[in-house]
């Protein structure tokens, strides 16, 4: 009984969280394609891209957690986790696409990111508040045994360098003209994105 009891309560705690993720990203999304668009920056508009993709991972995951939290029995709540987690694995791909091409268009076309407060505002909230939404993500995945938890966790963790890199490259081009800095930054993250969407599409363990 006190499992169970203990089980709910982080499903709550998980519930609440998605939610935060899909209410944060949505307003991410709609300031940096927004701020993007008005400063002609691609990397912004990635940014917002990046948002939306997690937001589908996320609205996924909402789904599953819900299906637990109505009581469904095992095999279904099971089901949900597996269809969840390679649709989480198949958003890193995603990802690791958007990066890809991303990136080496900026290397490309040496397009530096403009300048944009907006933008180094956004980035700097995304740092402080995406690593604390994935931590508590990652404790209740860990207590609820969900991989598909675990999963788009780690995605909110991604999303947070991806944050990283924005800002690096913001600040590095206005400060000493570092325009390559951002991209850079980002192409580090493609194998670990593309480790796990393997592990995602194919239920690998951890």
């Amino acid at each position: 009984m006190a499992e169970v009891v203990a089980n709910q309560r982080w499903n709550r705690i998980a519930l609440r969280l998605v939610i935060a993720t899909l209410a944060y990203n949505v307003i991410e999304a709609g300031v940096a394609l927004g701020s993007g668009v008005m400063a002609g920056s691609i990397a912004l508009v990635g940014f917002g891209l990046d948002s939306v993709i997690e937001t589908a991972a996320a609205g996924m995951l909402l789904w599953r957690l819900y299906v637990e939290f109505r009581g469904d029995d095992a095999e279904d709540v099971e089901r949900t986790e597996q269809r969840v987690l390679r649709f989480v694995g198949a958003t890193f791909l995603l990802l690791a696409l958007y990066v890809l091409v991303q990136a080496g268009w900026v290397l490309w076309t040496a397009n530096a990111p403009e300048e944009s407060l907006v933008g180094i505002a956004l980035a700097v909230a995304s740092l402080v508040v995406m690593p604390l939404i994935a931590w508590g993500k990652l404790r209740a995945a860990d207590a609820l045994g969900s991989r598909a938890l675990r999963a788009e966790a780690k995605e909110t963790l991604a999303c947070s360098f991806l944050s990283f890199a924005l800002l690096l490259g913001l600040v590095a081009n206005a400060a000493a003209g570092w325009w390559w800095a951002d991209p850079v930054a980002a192409l580090v993250m493609v194998p670990w994105l593309l480790k796990e969407a393997r592990e995602g599409l194919l239920g690998d363990e951890d």
